[in-house]
């Protein structure tokens, strides 16, 4: 499957928005144990949902981080607040994202997220 239209539209993407360091690291780990669900993701989530042409990129991103902070989904927060560098999403977009998720996901939620990209942009200035 890994070599089929939506999967290598999908690659294309996830590249755009997560950096060729991160999907190239990502790959290199993969085993015959998680092969397929890496396809179903590429395919799934970035061949199908962030390929679509509704939304922008920056649009997407900021969904994905106010879902994700909602769910308590940590690591996918840091992960996605990192690759706003390649998706136009500003740290001011994060913060009325993540003003969402405390309205309508809860306090904590938006606490922790906010800890967390707090984390992560301090990050990215400390390595400009």
């Amino acid at each position: 499957m890994a070599d089929s239209p939506i999967f290598e539209r999908g690659m294309a993407t996830r590249r755009s928005v997560l950096g060729e360091s991160h999907v190239d690291n990502a790959t290199a780990r993969k085993t015959a144990f998680d092969d397929d669900f890496q396809t179903f993701i590429t395919e799934g989530a970035w061949g199908s949902v962030w390929s679509r042409p509704g939304l922008s990129k920056r649009e997407r991103s900021m969904l994905t981080i106010a879902l994700l902070a909602a769910l308590g989904h940590d690591e996918e927060v840091a992960m996605h607040v990192r690759a706003t560098v390649n998706t136009g999403t500003t740290p001011d977009d994060i913060k009325e994202a993540l003003l969402h998720v405390a309205v309508y996901a809860g306090v904590p939620a938006a606490n922790r997220a906010f800890r967390i990209a707090k984390e992560e942009l301090a990050k990215r200035e400390a390595g400009k």
